[in-house]
């Protein structure tokens, strides 16, 4: 039997859109039963057009589930499917706007001032790629509370943690190629990527391999593959998803070109910063024997100055020896013109 391929978001929509078919999908995921299921108001639902479009597919509903132990609650369910290990940032803007929607409360009229309860919030993820460190077909991350000082866990539940955190449920396709060994693992064996035919828009099932619960979604994806509207948006998305792809290459070569001119940058800033810090050090240098001439400079001024304040005294000593030398001159020329007097 040939189905239409449900990792498209035209055809994942499509199953989706049967009301039957998305409660018994989301009840064998989530393990519980899912009494209503109604689609939000606020749901995003990726429509894709040639040149335009999104890589995840995100919808929201809101159910009334029953659980084991016998309680029915209300609930936000949210799916999302990507392709791109690259969309969790959707992801995660996705989440956020769940916990903001106003919608996503729920009215008590019998509580007093007319109390709001926040409705808590179920995620489901389709991955079109691998995680790196778990190869787990289904993944189940579920909520527990622990004593910290005893280790022990505490049973009961409480609103205020259960408004701000919730259970997911990741389901890897790329991983559901294995044997087939749970109901739910038969069930998401439409996504094995492995039973494409020559068009990969296409899968060939064998319809008894699965429960008879399971058939009216065989027979829902095969009408999928008789719908031309259907195989047309699938164009679409296999158009819109090369022109992305070429764009995140373009993308990454970009970042790879602006990393390695960053690089660049920086190292040819170190290169500055490096000959600035040897400008400075040769600066000081420079200015510290500036500072040992003019010290030399102002002793060599001041022997100048001793020198010639020597020399002067030296000059005035000169002129009062001659001085004396005259005065010892007249002296004895006054001696000798006594003498001779004498002598007549």
């Amino acid at each position: 039997m040939f189905i239409a391929n449900p990792i498209y978001d035209v055809v994942f929509k499509y199953l989706l859109d049967d009301n039957k078919i998305a409660k018994l999908f989301v009840s064998e995921i989530i393990g519980e039963d899912v009494e209503t299921l109604e689609y939000r108001p606020s749901e995003h639902r990726a429509q894709l057009n040639k040149g335009a479009g999104f890589t995840v597919y995100h919808v929201d509903f809101a159910a009334t589930i029953k659980t084991k132990g016998g309680e029915h609650k209300k609930v936000i369910i949210e799916i999302q499917k990507a392709k791109f290990s690259s969309d969790i940032m959707r992801f995660r803007k996705y989440l956020g706007l769940q916990y903001m929607d106003e919608n996503n409360y729920l009215n008590e009229p019998d509580k007093p001032y007319g109390k709001r309860k926040a409705l808590p919030i179920i995620s489901i993820y389709f991955l079109g790629f691998a995680l790196k460190n778990i190869d787990s077909p289904v993944i189940a991350v579920k909520r527990k509370y622990y004593d910290v000082v005893t280790k022990k866990e505490i049973k009961a539940k409480d609103e205020f943690i259960e408004s701000l955190t919730h259970d997911s449920f990741v389901i890897q396709i790329p991983y559901l190629k294995r044997k087939r060994r749970t109901d739910l693992e038969i069930l998401l064996s439409i996504f094995d990527q492995t039973k494409k035919l020559y068009d990969k828009h296409i899968l060939e099932v064998d319809e008894s391999e699965f429960p008879e619960k399971y058939r009216p979604i065989i027979r829902r994806l095969q009408k999928a593959h008789e719908e031309k509207d259907v195989r047309d948006v699938m164009e679409a998305e296999d158009y819109y998803l090369r022109n992305l792809e070429d764009y995140e290459r373009d993308a990454a070569e970009k970042e790879r070109l602006i990393a390695e001119k960053e690089n660049l940058i920086a190292e040819k800033e170190n290169l500055i910063t490096e000959k600035e810090k040897l400008i400075a050090e040769k600066e000081k240098a420079l200015a510290e024997k500036e500072k040992a001439l003019a010290e030399n400079e102002k002793v060599l001024a001041e022997n100048v100055k001793a020198l010639t304040e020597k020399d002067r005294v030296l000059s005035e000593k000169d002129k009062v020896i001659i001085e004396k030398d005259k005065i010892i001159e007249e002296k004895e020329k006054l001696i000798a013109e006594l003498m001779k007097k004498t002598e007549n």
